[in-house]
């Protein structure tokens, strides 16, 4: 199939096919293979400075994750990869080109609590305490511009 195809639409520049795999895949991680049977959809995703970033193979999207506006700073959020995706360095990808999106801007994530090392090696530190989302635990985290 070849390498995955990097990808980035605003919700507007997306079609209604890419729109519902980014979803799709989603759901099949973060409510059906975490347990976390809440809204993933926030309204979010069609904010006119959110981008979504994904990597597809053919049809297939792997990994994907969203870039929102937050004033003059940027959160990078439901940042996923597909089960059987994981351990190729697709989401650290995505990050990356994320950051490069977010150039001159602080960035704000709100972490799993178990990823924490893992988005210190982009420059995100902890900024406060454990919280619970949605049954998940996480940590706020920054990266400074």
């Amino acid at each position: 199939m070849g390498d995955p195809v990097l990808r980035c639409a605003t919700f507007a520049q997306l079609s209604t096919t890419e729109l519902y795999r980014l979803l799709q895949l989603r759901c099949e991680v973060f409510i059906v293979e975490q347990g976390s049977p809440y809204p993933d959809v926030d309204g979010r995703d069609a904010e006119p400075g959110t981008r979504h970033l994904w990597l597809q193979a053919g049809e297939r999207v792997l990994s994907a994750l969203r870039v929102v506006q937050d004033g003059e700073g940027r959160s990078i959020g439901r940042v996923v990869t597909a089960r059987d995706a994981r351990g190729q360095g697709l989401s650290a990808r995505l990050v990356q080109e994320a950051l490069t999106l977010c150039a001159g801007h602080a960035v704000d994530i709100g972490a799993q609590t178990y990823l924490e090392g893992w988005y210190g090696r982009f420059g995100f530190v902890r900024t406060g305490p454990d919280f619970d989302e949605d049954g998940v635990m996480h940590l706020p985290m920054r990266r400074d511009a």
